[in-house]
């Protein structure tokens, strides 16, 4: 009877402890990513912007309940994605799940009203395809959702896969949480100092700067206009270096423009200095704005030039909105011959056809503002966070270089696709028709400004082994053909070690010329060179004679070939091209200038310093000798191939977007086999085969034998126990 109430005790005590763990499990959930990615947990780039919500952020999603695989798997992993959005937003976050799925007797009042709520929202339903009973059926249902800030609503109205689904929310909440909450959450208010001498207006009139006494005052309502749509979250005082006499220091500490003059007996004045420059300050994030530019110019000379108030509101506003975060600006250079971003329509018949960038501009678009850059005629601004040159074709004059250099000082950092040879279809007018393409040296001067920053590219195209592989026309007589100017870059020849680089499996490149490190003058200067990806060592050069058909391309013998350096990551402080030379004048029309030389007063005497950035601010260059990276026949509109997840993510780290770039390498379709040799495959193929059993039939020995053991030392016990 005691063993049996023993036996009722145990009993009731394991039905207490499974109720006790049931609700602990219940009331302390937790979740546990064994991936190797973590695809399956909110990457910190989401928790940062969801827990910065300052006002209601509520998704709905309209998902058809009960469909096939695979689905059903997007809608329960949609369902944890928003439980973690959840934990981390907290009380902003709400998310609701509408029933829209069809009854079989016919559609319900509630889910007839879901629809109808869907389809004002802009969700109308997909087809997806069903197999039931051997048989393929089509089916309608919903799988979107729209995220609602305030006013502002942003849909995604098909969700078929989970890939770069988190990516997708995110950006779109982030685009949401608008400048009023991201105004609201600062920690500080954004300093903006004008520094300005009052005894440059002595000599205003001789510069040609007439409106100068007015430009305080200009400024200071421009200021407050822009403060008040600011949520007042603007610092603003304006500095007269004369009156408190520390123009020396602010010169040192902010490099504004100093001007120094003779004495000018005839106008009465005496020598003199004065300082004019505009600094704005957030955190630790610092832009200089020039209030007076000077030019040299053939004929003229030195001239001056006063910033205009009603335009320096539009550049302080991007200034402002890149500095804390809101719109970050990228630039692209629309001139010298770069291939166009959008191309709004087919050329005329008989045209030849420009690249088109239309996938990469809608890419680009999603996150950032993009401004087009004409060098010739209105130079680089200053709320640039990064500038992208792809493929130039046209000379760049060192005036030109010049802004390029100085705005890497500022702090812009460089995107530099160039292109070792330009490519030319034989046209009609040359008195025949057909041929092959001509392939003639690129100089336009970009490749000295590159190289004293410690690159070099080589004028040849990589050709490689380890390329694409085209299938033939069966009447042709099928098989594959190898394309060797389209290298295939595998995982061992990746570096996956930045974060911005994780995960990127494999990329395809075409025709790509290989790059020259200077490692001695990089770290002569304290610049880091990273290799971002490399040929295999089956690559080759081709200089001369630039053929790229495939049928007389002969590779060469294997101890010609070698891996070629293809893409490179410069970090740090650069030195200016330009340090210890004279500033390049600018080019323009010598009958431009006539009449303006006739009027200008003599200025040759008057000395301006700081004028030039010798030594830049840490800054970064990614260089590729691959432009063709960027157009469409290489990246795909969704954003999922390796190729395009690359290029966006070296954008995002040129912007300091790191967070960004490693939330969207997370997963990735491209995961392919590492190489391996013959042997090595016969050997995981013998273990598959043959190990395995043999591993099954030693573990059933050892149980076996374990088991003989124990009834021998049972039988051993027993024994002893009858011979006492």
């Amino acid at each position: 009877m005691n063993k049996q109430k023993q036996a009722y005790l145990k009993f009731l005590i394991y039905i207490v402890v499974i109720v006790l763990v049931n609700v602990a499990g219940v009331t302390l959930f937790f979740r546990l990513d064994l991936t190797q990615n973590r695809i399956y947990s909110l990457s910190d780039a989401s928790r940062t912007v969801v827990s910065t919500l300052s006002e209601p952020l509520t998704i709905k999603v309209f998902f058809t309940k009960n469909l096939p695989a695979p689905h059903n798997n997007t809608e329960r992993y949609l369902h944890d994605l928003m439980d973690e959005y959840g934990r981390a937003g907290g009380r902003f976050f709400n998310y609701m799940f509408y029933d829209v799925t069809a009854k079989e007797a016919g559609l319900t009042s509630e889910t007839d009203r879901n629809r109808k709520q869907a389809e004002d929202y802009g969700i109308s339903p997909v087809q997806i395809r069903v197999i039931e009973n051997d048989e393929v059926k089509f089916q309608q249902a919903y799988m979107g959702l729209v995220i609602i800030h305030g006013d502002m609503v942003e849909k995604i109205p098909a969700i078929t896969a989970t890939d770069g689904l988190e990516y997708k929310l995110t950006t779109a909440i982030q685009k949401l949480n608008n400048k009023v909450s991201t105004l609201l959450s600062l920690k500080e208010k954004v300093k903006i100092r004008m520094y300005l001498s009052s005894s440059l207006s002595a000599v205003a009139p001789f510069m040609g700067l007439d409106g100068l006494d007015s430009l305080p005052g200009g400024i200071t309502r421009m200021v407050e206009h822009l403060n008040a749509k600011s949520l007042d979250t603007i610092d603003f005082k304006y500095v007269d270096p004369t009156k408190e006499n520390n123009l020396d220091a602010i010169a040192q500490e902010y490099k504004i423009m100093v001007l120094k003059w003779p004495d000018l007996a005839r106008e009465n004045i005496r020598a003199g200095t004065g300082g004019a420059g505009l600094v704005m300050e957030y955190g630790e994030k610092r832009v200089e704005i020039p209030l007076i530019s000077s030019m040299n110019l053939p004929i003229i000379g030195t001239t001056y030039q006063m910033i205009d108030p009603n335009q320096l509101e539009d550049l302080l506003a991007d200034t402002m909105e890149s500095m804390i975060g809101i719109n970050q600006a990228i630039g692209y250079l629309g001139d010298h011959g770069t291939p166009v971003l959008a191309v709004p329509g087919m050329g005329m018949m008989g045209q030849q056809q420009r690249s088109t960038m239309n996938v990469f501009n809608q890419l680009i678009s999603q996150r950032y503002s993009i401004k087009q850059v004409n060098l010739k005629e209105e130079g680089i601004p200053e709320d640039l966070n990064s500038l992208i040159i792809s493929r130039p074709l046209e000379k760049f004059s060192d005036y030109e270089l010049f802004q390029i250099d100085q705005a890497l000082m500022r702090g812009t950092n460089l995107a530099i696709l160039p292109e070792a040879f330009n490519e030319t279809m034989p046209g009609q007018s040359a008195g025949f028709m057909g041929g092959g393409p001509t392939y003639d040296p690129i100089d336009t001067g970009l490749s000295k400004l590159v190289e004293h920053y410690g690159v070099s590219v080589g004028t040849s195209y990589v050709m490689d082994e380890a390329c694409y592989r085209q299938m033939m026309d069966p009447r042709r007589g099928g098989g594959e053909q190898k394309i060797y100017f389209a290298p295939m870059i595998d995982g061992a020849n990746i570096d996956n070690t930045p974060g911005y680089m994780k995960n990127i499996k494999g990329l395809v490149a075409m025709k790509i010329s290989p790059l020259t490190v200077d490692k001695e003058k990089l770290d002569k200067v304290g610049i880091q060179a990273t290799k971002l990806f490399s040929s295999s060592n089956k690559a080759w050069e081709m200089k001369k004679n630039i053929n790229l058909n495939p049928m007389f391309i002969k590779p060469p013998a294997d101890d010609e070939k070698e891996s070629f350096g293809l893409a490179y990551m410069l970090e740090g402080s650069f030195p200016s091209y330009f340090a210890g030379k004279p500033i390049p004048r600018k080019e323009v029309a010598e009958a431009d200038t006539k009449e303006e030389k006739e009027n200008s007063p003599d200025l040759s005497k008057f000395q301006a310093s700081n004028t030039m950035l010798e030594t830049g601010k840490p800054g970064k260059i990614f260089v590729m000798a691959c432009s063709s990276m960027l157009e469409d026949n290489m990246l795909d509109s969704e954003g999922r191939t390796t190729n395009a997840t690359f290029v966006l993510n070296i954008i995002d780290h040129l912007n300091d977007q790191n967070e960004i770039a490693a939330m969207r390498s997370k997963k990735q379709s491209l995961n392919p086999l590492d190489e391996t040799t013959p042997l090595m495959r016969s050997a995981i193929k013998i273990v598959n085969i043959g190990g395995l059993p043999v591993l099954v039939v030693m573990f059933g020995f050892g149980i076996w034998v374990r088991r003989s053991a124990r009834k021998r030392r049972i039988k051993g016990l027993f024994a002893t126990d009858k011979k006492e």
